[in-house]
């Protein structure tokens, strides 16, 4: 297959800048160590005594504490690549991963973006086009137009009708859960329209809307894929994420339980489909609602996901290093044939903050045990005398575990959780130990609303 211009960036290299921070910066500085390059860290003023700093073969300080003005800076973090003479960014994920401006910036500077080009991210970064390409090559979507909302009011009306409500209003550069609003009846349907068009105005800078099919009790499953810059492309099974609060992740696990084969063995085979057809390259995440046995394509991640090592433990590849690779230009060394999905994986995302309000707690940590043994893996990048800082996320540890059942893996995780200590800062540890002593999430009887319900249930108590 030929090269587009954009895929003639991609090449050798053997220093990567990590435009990121936190535990993915941990996680990308072994996966480049082990495949023999050397890493440049990159830090804000609140960030100078991160450990990651010290691990890398380089550290620059690009910025005040502000993400804004550090991590969010294009200019300097692509100076900060120049002068340290890195021929690779890898964004990670969060701040400039999805950029397609940023990662265009990276191609024209000479850099290789690891991650797809930046058509790719453009592409299936705007909801209505990405919707467009995933139908054109047979992905199920959930019904409603590709295209964007007109104008006029009595178009609406009939678009509205024709889906049958309850219908959903989506932002079409939306995502992380913002720019989106439910309608279950006609009569709040232009208000609705008039307050998400503002709302994604402010938060993307378009106002631009698409309305689908509201589904009442879907559970959110993903399909991981890697593709290279050679026609080739893989689906490393499936995971599910249907434990959110509001609409941000807290547990995923893979396989989505009681999924048969028959049943996602042609989605994934579509969401492959769809990757050739667009030229993508690199790792990416279909993301669908799932519901009566039947999938429906919500969006494309075009970046390494959070949630990334459940599928790692299950199917025994590194999506780093693939994807880290398909970067470098290499043929994927591995057939759909070959991919074998064994045993059930967990991740809990550990969190700095207040267990009840989720309020985010920054500080120092005073105390850290994590736990050992076979089948756990914890990635994070605090340690005792760590101080944790209110200017981002509040992500500091992934604990992930992997055992043949998803009852060994539950249990597995109630043990790991309960040798988990956080001592100086809050963290949201006790909510997570509550939710996995909880029977309808042990048997696998839950939606996307269900974690927002036991919430308050047990508020209530």
């Amino acid at each position: 297959m030929l090269e587009t211009p954009e895929q003639s960036a991609a090449g050798r290299f053997d220093t990567v800048l990590i435009a990121n921070r936190g535990e993915i910066a941990v996680r990308i500085q072994r996966a480049c160590r082990e495949l023999g390059l050397k890493t440049v860290a990159i830090c804000s003023e609140a960030d100078r005594e991160a450990p990651y700093g010290s691990t890398a073969d380089s550290l620059l300080c690009i910025g005040p504490s502000s993400a804004a003005k550090s991590y969010l800076n294009q200019d300097a973090i692509l100076l900060a690549a120049r002068l340290a003479g890195a021929g690779a960014i890898h964004p990670g994920y969060g701040f400039l991963s999805e950029n397609a401006a940023f990662a265009d910036a990276a191609e024209k500077a000479g850099l290789t973006f690891i991650g797809p080009t930046s058509s790719s991210i453009a592409t299936m970064g705007d909801k209505i086009s990405a919707k467009r390409a995933m139908m054109a090559a047979g992905v199920p979507c959930v019904p409603g137009p590709d295209t964007a909302l007109p104008d006029d009011p009595a178009t609406i009306e009939r678009i509205a009708l024709e889906i049958g409500y309850p219908v959903i209003i989506k932002a079409a550069g939306g995502g992380g859960g913002r720019g989106m609003r439910v309608v279950p009846k006609a009569d709040v349907l232009h208000e609705a329209i008039a307050l998400t068009r503002e709302e994604a105005r402010k938060a993307f800078g378009s106002p631009s809307l698409y309305m689908e099919k509201f589904l009442e009790h879907p559970r959110h499953i993903e399909i991981q894929v890697i593709c290279d810059d050679h026609g080739n492309a893989v689906w490393l099974g499936h995971r599910d994420c249907s434990m959110q609060r509001r609409h941000q992740k807290v547990v995923e696990e893979a396989p989505a339980a009681g999924i048969v084969p028959d049943i996602i063995q042609p989605v994934g085979m579509a969401c492959v489909q769809a990757c050739l057809q667009i030229g993508y390259r690199g790792v990416g995440t279909f993301e669908f609602l799932y519901e009566d046995g039947a999938f429906y394509f919500i969006e494309m991640n075009t970046r390494l996901q959070v949630e990334h090592p459940v599928t790692e433990m299950t199917s025994g590849v590194d999506i780093v290093q693939a994807q880290i690779k398909a970067a470098q230009g290499h043929v994927l060394d591995l057939n759909q044939g070959d991919v074998t999905c064994e045993g059930h994986s967990f991740e809990c995302r550990i969190n700095a903050e207040d267990p009840n309000s989720f309020l985010p707690s920054a500080g120092v940590v005073t105390h850290l045990a994590l736990p050992t043994g076979p089948g756990i893996r914890v990635d994070t990048h605090i340690h005792a005398g760590y101080k944790v800082s209110p200017y981002y996320d509040s992500l500091i540890a992934k604990l992930i575990v992997h055992a043949p059942t998803r009852a060994e893996a539950m249990a597995r995780m109630r043990e790991a959780l309960a040798g988990t200590e956080v001592e100086g800062i809050s963290t949201n540890i006790p909510f997570l130990r509550a939710l996995f002593e909880d029977g309808a999430f042990a048997q696998g009887e839950t939606d996307i609303h269900y974690l927002e319900q036991w919430l308050k249930l047990r508020r209530a108590a």
